[in-house]
Protein backbone atom coordinates (compact mmCIF):
# COMPACT_ATOMS: atom_id res chain seq x y z
CA UNK A 1 0.00 0.00 0.00
CA UNK A 2 1.07 3.77 -0.83
CA UNK A 3 1.80 5.93 1.59
CA UNK A 4 1.97 9.49 1.58
CA UNK A 5 4.87 12.09 2.68
CA UNK A 6 3.85 14.59 5.56
CA UNK A 7 5.23 17.52 3.78
CA UNK A 8 3.95 16.65 0.57
CA UNK A 9 0.88 15.16 -1.34
CA UNK A 10 2.29 13.24 -3.74
CA UNK A 11 2.49 9.38 -3.17
CA UNK A 12 5.38 7.28 -2.39
CA UNK A 13 7.30 4.94 -4.84
CA UNK A 14 5.90 1.33 -3.54
CA UNK A 15 8.60 -1.84 -3.06
CA UNK A 16 6.90 -3.80 -5.04
CA UNK A 17 7.15 -1.24 -8.41
CA UNK A 18 10.98 -0.71 -7.36
CA UNK A 19 12.06 -4.27 -7.50
CA UNK A 20 13.83 -6.22 -4.53
CA UNK A 21 17.54 -4.63 -5.69
CA UNK A 22 16.50 -1.10 -5.56
CA UNK A 23 17.84 1.31 -2.82
CA UNK A 24 15.23 1.97 -0.07
CA UNK A 25 14.74 5.78 0.38
CA UNK A 26 12.35 8.45 -0.37
CA UNK A 27 11.26 7.98 -3.69
CA UNK A 28 12.84 11.11 -5.73
CA UNK A 29 11.21 11.57 -9.31
CA UNK A 30 13.39 11.39 -12.56
CA UNK A 31 14.57 14.44 -14.41
CA UNK A 32 17.90 16.29 -14.37
CA UNK A 33 18.50 16.38 -10.27
CA UNK A 34 18.86 12.55 -10.77
CA UNK A 35 21.91 12.77 -12.58
CA UNK A 36 23.79 13.89 -9.58
CA UNK A 37 23.75 10.37 -7.57
CA UNK A 38 23.17 9.48 -4.03
CA UNK A 39 25.75 11.85 -3.04
CA UNK A 40 24.92 14.57 -4.37
CA UNK A 41 24.03 17.29 -1.94
CA UNK A 42 20.51 18.58 -1.44
CA UNK A 43 18.86 21.67 -0.36
CA UNK A 44 16.19 20.83 2.51
CA UNK A 45 15.07 17.91 -0.17
CA UNK A 46 14.24 20.17 -3.23
CA UNK A 47 15.82 19.08 -6.02
CA UNK A 48 18.41 21.99 -7.93
CA UNK A 49 18.75 21.46 -11.47
CA UNK A 50 21.69 22.07 -13.26
CA UNK A 51 21.90 25.18 -15.29
CA UNK A 52 24.67 24.24 -17.93
CA UNK A 53 22.60 21.25 -18.72
CA UNK A 54 19.82 22.40 -20.40
CA UNK A 55 16.86 20.55 -21.73
CA UNK A 56 19.13 18.51 -24.13
CA UNK A 57 18.23 14.90 -24.77
CA UNK A 58 21.73 14.30 -23.42
CA UNK A 59 21.45 15.12 -20.44
CA UNK A 60 18.10 13.11 -19.38
CA UNK A 61 19.68 10.41 -20.92
CA UNK A 62 22.13 10.07 -18.38
CA UNK A 63 19.64 11.12 -15.64
CA UNK A 64 17.71 7.65 -16.60
CA UNK A 65 21.11 5.48 -16.80
CA UNK A 66 22.75 6.94 -13.73
CA UNK A 67 19.37 6.35 -11.46
CA UNK A 68 18.58 2.92 -12.54
CA UNK A 69 21.65 1.36 -12.01
CA UNK A 70 23.17 0.73 -8.86
CA UNK A 71 24.92 3.65 -7.41
CA UNK A 72 27.59 1.92 -5.79
CA UNK A 73 28.88 -0.26 -9.23
CA UNK A 74 27.66 3.16 -11.42
CA UNK A 75 30.78 4.54 -12.98
CA UNK A 76 31.34 8.16 -12.92
CA UNK A 77 30.09 9.88 -16.16
CA UNK A 78 31.40 13.07 -17.40
CA UNK A 79 30.35 16.29 -17.26
CA UNK A 80 27.45 17.24 -20.11
CA UNK A 81 28.73 20.46 -21.84
CA UNK A 82 27.35 23.31 -21.40
CA UNK A 83 24.80 24.06 -24.13
CA UNK A 84 22.55 27.21 -24.46
CA UNK A 85 19.09 26.78 -25.41
CA UNK A 86 19.43 28.88 -29.02
CA UNK A 87 22.43 27.15 -29.73
CA UNK A 88 20.51 23.86 -30.01
CA UNK A 89 19.68 24.60 -33.42
CA UNK A 90 22.27 23.83 -35.96
CA UNK A 91 22.91 27.51 -37.88
CA UNK A 92 24.37 25.11 -40.84
CA UNK A 93 21.80 22.44 -41.45
CA UNK A 94 19.91 24.13 -44.71
CA UNK A 95 15.96 24.16 -44.75
CA UNK A 96 15.89 20.77 -46.21
CA UNK A 97 17.59 19.04 -42.99
CA UNK A 98 19.96 17.99 -45.40
CA UNK A 99 23.40 19.50 -43.27
CA UNK A 100 24.16 21.38 -45.94
CA UNK A 101 25.31 24.56 -45.03
CA UNK A 102 23.79 27.38 -46.80
CA UNK A 103 25.06 28.82 -49.65
CA UNK A 104 27.55 26.27 -49.93
CA UNK A 105 26.40 22.75 -51.96
CA UNK A 106 25.03 21.24 -54.59
CA UNK A 107 21.63 22.02 -53.42
CA UNK A 108 21.79 25.42 -52.75
CA UNK A 109 20.72 28.87 -54.14
CA UNK A 110 22.61 31.26 -55.35
CA UNK A 111 20.83 34.76 -55.04
CA UNK A 112 23.49 36.86 -56.74
CA UNK A 113 23.89 34.58 -59.74
CA UNK A 114 20.00 34.60 -60.64
CA UNK A 115 20.33 38.21 -60.69
CA UNK A 116 23.00 38.25 -63.23
CA UNK A 117 21.19 34.98 -65.45
CA UNK A 118 18.24 37.71 -65.20
CA UNK A 119 20.00 40.72 -66.46
CA UNK A 120 22.58 38.45 -69.33
CA UNK A 121 20.64 38.98 -72.69
CA UNK A 122 22.14 36.13 -73.81
CA UNK A 123 19.74 33.91 -71.40
CA UNK A 124 16.44 35.86 -71.31
CA UNK A 125 13.72 34.68 -73.03
CA UNK A 126 13.00 35.19 -76.29
CA UNK A 127 9.66 35.89 -78.02
CA UNK A 128 8.17 36.83 -81.59
CA UNK A 129 10.86 37.20 -84.34
CA UNK A 130 13.93 36.74 -82.33
CA UNK A 131 13.03 33.29 -81.73
CA UNK A 132 13.11 31.77 -85.32
CA UNK A 133 15.70 31.06 -87.59
CA UNK A 134 17.39 33.67 -89.80
CA UNK A 135 15.66 32.15 -93.04
CA UNK A 136 12.24 32.01 -90.85
CA UNK A 137 12.83 35.49 -90.11
CA UNK A 138 13.10 36.36 -93.65
CA UNK A 139 9.92 35.04 -95.11
CA UNK A 140 8.26 35.88 -91.96
CA UNK A 141 9.05 39.78 -92.81
CA UNK A 142 8.39 39.06 -96.67
CA UNK A 143 5.06 38.13 -95.67
CA UNK A 144 4.57 40.86 -93.79
CA UNK A 145 5.61 43.28 -96.47
CA UNK A 146 3.40 41.38 -99.02
CA UNK A 147 -0.16 41.52 -96.75
CA UNK A 148 1.27 45.32 -95.77
CA UNK A 149 1.59 46.37 -99.95
CA UNK A 150 -1.70 44.36 -100.58
CA UNK A 151 -3.65 45.85 -97.69
CA UNK A 152 -2.44 49.40 -98.96
CA UNK A 153 -3.25 48.86 -102.76
CA UNK A 154 -6.84 47.96 -101.29
CA UNK A 155 -6.99 50.76 -99.23
CA UNK A 156 -5.98 53.17 -101.96
CA UNK A 157 -8.60 51.47 -104.62
CA UNK A 158 -11.54 51.45 -102.54
CA UNK A 159 -10.70 55.36 -101.37
CA UNK A 160 -10.48 56.19 -105.37
CA UNK A 161 -13.72 54.33 -105.99
CA UNK A 162 -16.11 56.24 -103.08
CA UNK A 163 -14.16 59.82 -103.96
CA UNK A 164 -15.69 62.36 -106.25
CA UNK A 165 -14.51 62.06 -109.40
CA UNK A 166 -10.89 63.19 -110.44
CA UNK A 167 -8.08 63.06 -112.46
CA UNK A 168 -6.93 59.26 -110.92
CA UNK A 169 -10.25 58.06 -111.71
CA UNK A 170 -11.17 59.26 -115.12
CA UNK A 171 -7.37 58.03 -116.83
CA UNK A 172 -7.37 54.64 -114.54
CA UNK A 173 -11.16 53.98 -113.79
CA UNK A 174 -11.31 50.50 -115.70
CA UNK A 175 -8.75 49.42 -113.13
CA UNK A 176 -10.25 50.63 -110.24
CA UNK A 177 -13.62 49.05 -111.42
CA UNK A 178 -11.98 45.89 -112.28
CA UNK A 179 -10.22 45.62 -108.09
CA UNK A 180 -13.46 46.50 -106.45
CA UNK A 181 -16.27 44.88 -108.57
CA UNK A 182 -17.80 42.68 -107.89
CA UNK A 183 -16.54 41.55 -104.33
CA UNK A 184 -15.85 44.93 -102.86
CA UNK A 185 -18.57 47.33 -104.33
CA UNK A 186 -19.33 50.34 -101.88
CA UNK A 187 -22.32 51.93 -101.54
CA UNK A 188 -24.74 54.18 -99.25
CA UNK A 189 -28.07 52.67 -99.25
CA UNK A 190 -28.42 52.26 -95.74
CA UNK A 191 -27.46 55.93 -94.86
CA UNK A 192 -29.25 57.30 -97.90
CA UNK A 193 -32.25 59.83 -96.76
CA UNK A 194 -34.59 57.22 -98.41
CA UNK A 195 -33.09 53.81 -97.27
CA UNK A 196 -34.65 50.42 -99.47
CA UNK A 197 -38.19 49.84 -98.46
CA UNK A 198 -39.03 47.82 -100.56
CA UNK A 199 -39.12 43.57 -100.86
CA UNK A 200 -37.17 42.34 -103.77
CA UNK A 201 -37.83 38.39 -104.95
CA UNK A 202 -35.32 37.19 -107.44
CA UNK A 203 -37.06 33.99 -109.54
CA UNK A 204 -35.45 32.07 -112.30
CA UNK A 205 -36.53 29.66 -114.86
CA UNK A 206 -35.25 27.40 -117.32
CA UNK A 207 -35.28 26.28 -120.61
CA UNK A 208 -34.10 22.66 -120.57
CA UNK A 209 -33.22 20.37 -123.17
CA UNK A 210 -34.25 16.92 -122.74
CA UNK A 211 -32.27 13.31 -123.76
CA UNK A 212 -35.03 13.33 -126.97
CA UNK A 213 -34.01 16.19 -128.29
CA UNK A 214 -37.03 18.46 -127.06
CA UNK A 215 -37.04 21.50 -125.31
CA UNK A 216 -39.17 21.83 -122.06
CA UNK A 217 -39.65 25.09 -119.94
CA UNK A 218 -39.25 24.82 -116.16
CA UNK A 219 -41.50 27.06 -113.15
CA UNK A 220 -40.25 30.03 -111.79
CA UNK A 221 -37.74 29.22 -109.00
CA UNK A 222 -38.08 31.91 -106.08
CA UNK A 223 -34.38 31.96 -105.51
CA UNK A 224 -34.72 34.67 -102.37
CA UNK A 225 -37.44 32.58 -100.52
CA UNK A 226 -34.98 29.19 -100.90
CA UNK A 227 -32.23 31.57 -99.39
CA UNK A 228 -34.67 33.18 -96.71
CA UNK A 229 -35.40 29.63 -95.90
CA UNK A 230 -31.93 28.33 -95.17
CA UNK A 231 -31.08 31.65 -93.20
CA UNK A 232 -34.82 31.64 -90.53
CA UNK A 233 -33.72 29.64 -87.51
CA UNK A 234 -29.63 29.52 -88.69
CA UNK A 235 -27.78 31.08 -85.67
CA UNK A 236 -24.81 31.42 -87.50
CA UNK A 237 -25.87 32.01 -91.70
CA UNK A 238 -23.77 32.43 -94.00
CA UNK A 239 -22.39 35.57 -95.73
CA UNK A 240 -23.28 33.70 -99.27
CA UNK A 241 -26.91 32.73 -97.94
CA UNK A 242 -27.80 36.40 -97.26
CA UNK A 243 -25.64 38.42 -99.86
CA UNK A 244 -24.51 36.98 -102.82
CA UNK A 245 -28.21 36.68 -105.03
CA UNK A 246 -28.84 40.13 -103.42
CA UNK A 247 -25.99 41.50 -104.20
CA UNK A 248 -25.96 39.82 -108.02
CA UNK A 249 -29.00 41.89 -108.80
CA UNK A 250 -28.51 45.71 -107.51
CA UNK A 251 -25.14 44.83 -109.64
CA UNK A 252 -26.63 44.33 -112.75
CA UNK A 253 -29.96 46.80 -111.87
CA UNK A 254 -27.01 49.51 -111.13
CA UNK A 255 -25.43 48.59 -114.60
CA UNK A 256 -28.51 48.56 -116.74
CA UNK A 257 -31.51 50.87 -117.63
CA UNK A 258 -35.12 50.19 -117.98
CA UNK A 259 -34.86 48.67 -121.17
CA UNK A 260 -31.67 46.24 -120.15
CA UNK A 261 -29.25 47.83 -121.89
CA UNK A 262 -25.72 48.62 -120.15
CA UNK A 263 -24.87 51.89 -118.97
CA UNK A 264 -21.44 51.58 -118.65
CA UNK A 265 -18.30 48.89 -118.57
CA UNK A 266 -19.39 47.14 -115.63
CA UNK A 267 -23.00 45.92 -118.14
CA UNK A 268 -21.28 43.05 -119.88
CA UNK A 269 -19.87 41.82 -116.40
CA UNK A 270 -22.84 42.47 -114.24
CA UNK A 271 -25.12 40.26 -116.93
CA UNK A 272 -22.25 36.90 -116.69
CA UNK A 273 -21.96 37.35 -112.79
CA UNK A 274 -25.87 37.03 -112.42
CA UNK A 275 -26.02 34.45 -114.95
CA UNK A 276 -23.90 31.81 -113.82
CA UNK A 277 -25.22 32.41 -110.18
CA UNK A 278 -28.40 31.51 -111.40
CA UNK A 279 -27.61 28.54 -113.29
CA UNK A 280 -25.41 27.40 -110.23
CA UNK A 281 -28.50 27.84 -108.11
CA UNK A 282 -30.77 25.79 -110.57
CA UNK A 283 -28.05 22.91 -110.93
CA UNK A 284 -28.29 22.72 -107.05
CA UNK A 285 -32.18 22.13 -107.21
CA UNK A 286 -32.18 19.77 -109.84
CA UNK A 287 -33.75 21.65 -112.76
CA UNK A 288 -31.95 19.64 -115.12
CA UNK A 289 -32.46 15.83 -114.78
CA UNK A 290 -30.43 13.10 -116.16
CA UNK A 291 -29.15 13.52 -119.39
CA UNK A 292 -30.84 17.04 -119.70
CA UNK A 293 -29.08 20.38 -120.03
CA UNK A 294 -29.68 23.77 -119.64
CA UNK A 295 -30.06 25.84 -122.20
CA UNK A 296 -31.45 29.22 -121.65
CA UNK A 297 -32.38 31.16 -118.46
CA UNK A 298 -34.65 34.06 -117.89
CA UNK A 299 -34.50 36.29 -114.32
CA UNK A 300 -37.01 38.13 -113.00
CA UNK A 301 -37.59 40.58 -110.13
CA UNK A 302 -40.83 40.75 -108.34
CA UNK A 303 -40.54 43.72 -106.17
CA UNK A 304 -43.23 44.82 -103.28
CA UNK A 305 -43.37 47.53 -100.93
CA UNK A 306 -43.12 47.15 -96.87
CA UNK A 307 -46.13 48.47 -95.71
CA UNK A 308 -46.08 51.63 -93.00
CA UNK A 309 -46.31 51.97 -89.55
CA UNK A 310 -50.01 52.30 -88.20
CA UNK A 311 -49.17 55.30 -86.95
CA UNK A 312 -47.57 56.89 -90.50
CA UNK A 313 -50.05 58.88 -92.85
CA UNK A 314 -47.70 57.37 -95.68
CA UNK A 315 -49.85 55.52 -98.41
CA UNK A 316 -47.83 52.79 -100.30
CA UNK A 317 -49.24 50.22 -103.10
CA UNK A 318 -49.46 46.64 -101.94
CA UNK A 319 -49.19 45.65 -105.48
CA UNK A 320 -46.07 43.66 -106.35
CA UNK A 321 -43.79 44.99 -109.33
CA UNK A 322 -42.11 42.31 -111.31
CA UNK A 323 -39.64 42.89 -114.29
CA UNK A 324 -38.68 40.39 -116.97
CA UNK A 325 -35.20 40.17 -118.07
CA UNK A 326 -34.71 38.59 -121.97
CA UNK A 327 -33.70 34.72 -122.35
CA UNK A 328 -30.12 34.34 -121.63
CA UNK A 329 -28.14 31.46 -123.62
CA UNK A 330 -26.12 29.66 -121.35
CA UNK A 331 -22.51 28.82 -122.71
CA UNK A 332 -20.15 26.18 -121.38
CA UNK A 333 -18.51 28.71 -119.25
CA UNK A 334 -21.52 29.31 -117.49
CA UNK A 335 -22.10 25.80 -116.46
CA UNK A 336 -18.03 25.13 -115.85
CA UNK A 337 -17.52 28.53 -113.80
CA UNK A 338 -14.28 29.07 -115.70
CA UNK A 339 -13.27 32.49 -116.66
CA UNK A 340 -14.69 35.89 -115.46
Amino acid sequence: MDTYDERSDAPRESEASRGPDAPHGPWTPHGPGASRGPDAPTDGGSQVSDPSAGESPAGDAVAVASASSDPEAAEPVGEVPAVDGPELADPVVGASGAGDPVGDGPGAADPAGDDRAADDPLTRGRAGLAALSLPAQILVALALAVVAVVACVHLGMVFLHVAPSNTVTKQHGEAIDDWIYPEFEQNWKLFAPNPLQQNIAVQVRAEVGTAEGGVRTTGWYDLSALDGEAIDGNLLPSHTQQNALRRAWDFYVSSHDGEDRATGRRGDLSERYLRRLVVMRLEREGAAGAGEVVERVQVRSRTTDVPPPEWSEEKVSDKPVVRELPWWPVTEADRTGAGV
